[in-house]
């Protein structure tokens, strides 16, 4: 039997990257989706475990660059069993910025969070219609359910991705794929890192009873385990990651 297939976006750093550690330690091949820092997605490469893994470079802000991607991982691996759509940005969006900079700022950060977001979740679910089965896990986060007011567009996009992911349960389910999403906090990766590090870090902290943040590796656990087939009827689950920082009824 074939090893199974995971591509995952935004993967050369943090969640996306641990992902893809976690997946081929369970003798997953990985597709790692980079934008820009080939030597960041080399270097993933290099730690991952098995063989018949491979990088691909494209922006998945573009639709030109989401049609590119999927056609090279089909070409290269055949199938697409597991997407993770992990590629996101966070800027600052907020009511201090100018009309064109608040604009600007809300552009980009849907572009990647949610437009190319939904295109990848197109592109792989049109593919495992055909196979009838496969597994697509967005990574959303807290900020949409919290509010971000200092990243509005963040927030707002990460509502839409959880919509969006319970939306595609349900048209998808016919099809035997399960479609959930992971929602974590303020997680110790080199996103986060400015603002854990700034006078309002020890706070944003303590948040949680365990006093410290998430690590990528704990995500990514909880996607592998959302990728398993016992996992199936999870489909249409957001599943919180915070440690406690942040309940929602």
């Amino acid at each position: 039997m074939k090893a199974k297939t995971v591509l995952i976006t935004g993967a050369s750093r943090g969640i996306g990257r641990a992902t893809a550690i976690a997946f081929s330690n369970e003798g997953y091949r990985v597709g790692i989706n980079y934008r820009s820092n080939r030597t960041s997605a080399e270097s993933c490469l290099a730690e991952l475990q098995g063989s018949g893994h491979q990088i691909f470079r494209a922006d998945i802000s573009s639709r030109k660059g989401i049609e590119q991607l999927f056609n090279d991982v089909i070409e290269a691996f055949g199938r697409i069993d597991v997407l993770v759509n992990s590629a996101g940005i966070a800027i600052e969006n907020s009511m201090e910025q100018t009309p064109d900079e608040w604009l600007a700022a809300w552009d980009k950060t849907m572009d990647t969070n949610i437009n190319g977001l939904a295109y990848c979740c197109f592109r792989a679910a049109k593919h495992m219609m055909e196979q009838k089965s496969g597994r697509i896990i967005n990574i959303s986060s807290r900020g949409a359910f919290r509010g971000e007011p200092d990243m509005l567009a963040y927030g707002a996009s990460k509502g839409a991705v959880n919509s969006l992911t319970q939306s595609l349960a349900k048209a998808l389910g016919k099809y035997n794929i399960g479609v959930t999403a992971v929602a974590p906090g303020f997680v110790n990766t080199d996103m986060a890192e400015g603002i854990l590090k700034s006078p309002e870090g020890e706070m944003l902290i303590n948040e949680s009873p365990f006093n410290r943040v998430a690590e990528p590796e704990e995500v990514a656990k909880t996607v592998l385990f959302l990728a398993d087939e016992s996992s199936l009827f999870l489909s249409g689950t957001i599943v919180d990651v915070n440690g406690a920082s942040y309940f929602r009824m």
